[in-house]
């Protein structure tokens, strides 16, 4: 575009005559040279040339075009005048369709403005209904969550009634344990209640015997998390058996299984003999100590001479084994010797001269399965110093096992004994605490209990039917009576709570006065109240804040001197003298460079339909203009230049 716009310049100042400053702005040419107009100047630049370069061509079918634009330019030039006035007329059109434009602007502005604040209020509309609309859905939530909270409360509830009805049924039924030395038990039938109590008194008296094996040997069987499994196990199933029968079963059971086990302790207790335990196991019990008697014992140890002997007889079998090996080496040897003359007898032949290199190969190959053989005699030699080492490592090892193992035995003789001990000790003295504490229980028994037991069975039977009674009356309470609510020492009947006071004028005045949702809690209203409250002493502040303003400005006001009209009307008119200066001789120039370039616009428009109006332009092959075709025309003023 650059280049077209330099030859369409350089083209109205060389061909055509025009004067630089003539010329029509630059802005104006590179409009003209954008877009369909591209083609039409560089067609102009290259077949439009200046009136005296065709004034000859008589040929040309325009001639008698330009002659009539020549005298229309002349008429043109008559009219400048009415041109001017017709210019005018149409500024000033223009200037009237630019004010009407810009009032239909400024009113397309002012409906615009007005539709935006329609949707911004309907966007706030809609944001308040949305707002709405998910408190009520969050409320719903709300509702449906403690629906079913309270459902899982009342299942929970039931389900634990029903499970105490159970165990109060049970409770009803009288089980028959058996007697305490255990005479009888084979004749009637276990109750399952004691089949569970021993059961978990057996898991218990396992798992402390694992705690207490763990705790005297070196490795544990079992790690922490499995303990914890395991103690978790056995509290779980306590609370399936204190949830599955009742508590004064539970207590029967105990009871029987404390006087079994009591039993048998005191058969154990009387048929413990600790001195024979203590022979048996090799100790001896001296002065409050424990003796090791097996330790004094003397070893029968085999003497030095047979050991001296039995060692010296297997340095002569090593001896006579070395000298079988030693003569068994040289019959070998001479074997090989001998085998040696043979075969260089046979390769060399009889001949003592022969060939001395097949002589050195031969020796050196002999040499070579030598040195061979030696090498695998040694690793077999090797590998079975190698299999003897690791045997005796093997050995060694276990001796060393061995060892550890004697001295773990050792530590833990050592502990059994502390144990064993500590056991006789405490034995002794829970013998004669128990003693003691079964003769003062007989004795409270039989001075403070015995009298009192049939009051206490009276009583008991009188208050489990009191509490069969109260239970039985339970069931026709009305739940709501419960509630005992006592506000300035009056009884507030039920339909006077809050629960039931939701829909009370009071209420719905209270929410009308603070703007609030019936749907919101009643004890939101006291946060609600809080935050209008805050809004309202912000507002008041504010409100003084203006007040204060508004006075200030008043003052200052009242405080200003009277205006000076004059002055004012003098400043007008020297900004509109200014005014004048610097605008008018800038609108004189813009109306001359438009005048400029409208007439420039005439000889632009003459030149362009002299193009246009060729008469191969826009032509078929085909078509004919005036008895010829494009081409023949074409060829007729291809002649016609070279002519002249």
């Amino acid at each position: 575009m650059g280049s077209l716009f330099q030859e369409v310049k350089r083209w109205a100042t060389e061909e055509l005559q025009f004067p630089p400053p003539k010329l029509p702005h630059d802005s104006y040419i590179k409009t003209l040279c954008v877009g369909p107009g591209a083609s039409i100047w560089k067609y102009v630049i290259k077949h439009v040339y200046h009136e005296r370069n065709v004034r000859l061509m008589r040929e040309n079918l325009q001639w008698y075009k330009v002659v009539q634009d020549k005298e229309l330019k002349q008429v043109e030039g008559q009219n400048k005048d009415a041109q001017r006035l017709q210019l005018q007329r149409e500024i000033e059109e223009l200037q009237a369709e630019l004010s009407q434009l810009d009032h239909k602007i400024s009113s397309a502005e002012d409906q615009l403005t007005n539709e935006e604040k329609n949707v911004g209020r309907h966007w706030e509309l809609y944001e308040e209904s949305r707002l709405r609309e998910l408190m009520l859905d969050s409320f719903r939530q709300r509702c449906a969550d403690e629906r079913n909270s309270l459902i899982e409360d009342t299942q929970k509830i039931s389900s634990q009634r029903q499970a105490l009805d159970q165990l109060s049924k049970k409770a009803e039924v009288k089980l028959v344990f058996g007697s305490s030395d255990g005479g009888n038990t084979g004749m009637a039938a276990e109750p399952l209640v004691l089949r569970d109590i021993r059961e978990l008194c057996n898991e218990r008296v396992l798992f402390f015997r694992s705690l207490q094996d763990s705790m005297l040997k070196a490795t544990s069987e079992f790690t922490p998390a499995q303990r914890n499994a395991a103690y978790q196990h056995w509290l779980s199933a306590v609370q399936d058996v204190l949830h599955s029968h009742p508590s004064n079963q539970v207590l029967l059971a105990l009871q029987t299984l404390a006087a079994k086990q009591h039993t048998a302790l005191e058969e154990k207790t009387a048929a413990l003999d600790v001195e024979d335990d203590v022979s048996a196991l090799g100790f001896r019990y001296e002065s409050n100590h424990l003796l090791d008697v097996s330790m004094e014992e003397e070893q029968d140890l085999p003497p030095v001479r047979s050991l001296l002997q039995s060692a010296w007889e297997d340095v002569e079998q090593c001896y006579m084994q070395l000298t079988e090996v030693r003569s068994r080496a040289r019959q070998l040897q001479a074997d090989l010797s001998a085998l040696m003359k043979q075969m260089q007898l046979r390769i060399l032949g009889q001949d003592d001269d022969a060939d001395p290199i097949a002589r050195s190969v031969f020796e050196l190959e002999v040499q070579t399965v030598r040195q061979a053989a030696v090498r695998d005699s040694v690793r077999e030699q090797c590998a079975q110093l190698q299999l003897q080492s690791r045997a005796r490592h093997e050995a060694l090892q276990s001796l060393q096992a061995q060892w550890q193992s004697i001295m773990d035995f050792r530590q833990l003789v050592d502990v059994r004994q502390e144990h064993i001990r500590s056991l006789i000790k405490a034995n002794s003295t829970i013998k004669t605490e128990l003693t003691r504490v079964h003769s003062e229980l007989r004795q409270f028994v039989q001075e403070n209990l015995s009298p009192q037991f049939g009051g206490v069975v009276q009583a008991a039977t009188g208050l489990r039917n009191s509490v069969s009674q109260e239970g039985k009356q339970f069931n026709s309470v009305f739940l709501a009576a419960l509630d005992r609510r006592i506000i300035d020492s009056e009884r507030i009947p039920l339909e006077q709570l809050s629960l039931n006071r939701v829909n009370s004028p009071a209420l719905q005045t209270i929410c009308r006065s603070l703007s609030t949702p019936m749907y919101m809690a009643p004890e939101e209203l006291c946060s609600q109240t809080v935050s209008q409250k805050l809004e309202l002493r912000f507002l008041r502040r504010l409100l003084q804040l203006l007040s204060d303003s508004l006075a200030n400005t008043q003052r200052r006001t009242a405080q200003l001197p009277a205006s000076n009209q004059q002055a004012l009307l003098q400043r007008v008119k020297a900004e509109d003298a200014e005014v004048l200066q610097s605008l008018l001789p800038r609108v004189r120039e813009l109306t001359q460079r438009c005048t400029k370039g409208l007439a420039f616009g005439n000889q632009v428009n003459t030149a362009i339909a002299h193009w246009w109006e060729q008469p191969g332009q826009f032509a078929l092959p085909e078509m004919q203009q005036e008895g010829l075709t494009f081409q023949q025309w074409l060829q007729r003023w291809k002649l016609a230049t070279k002519e002249i």
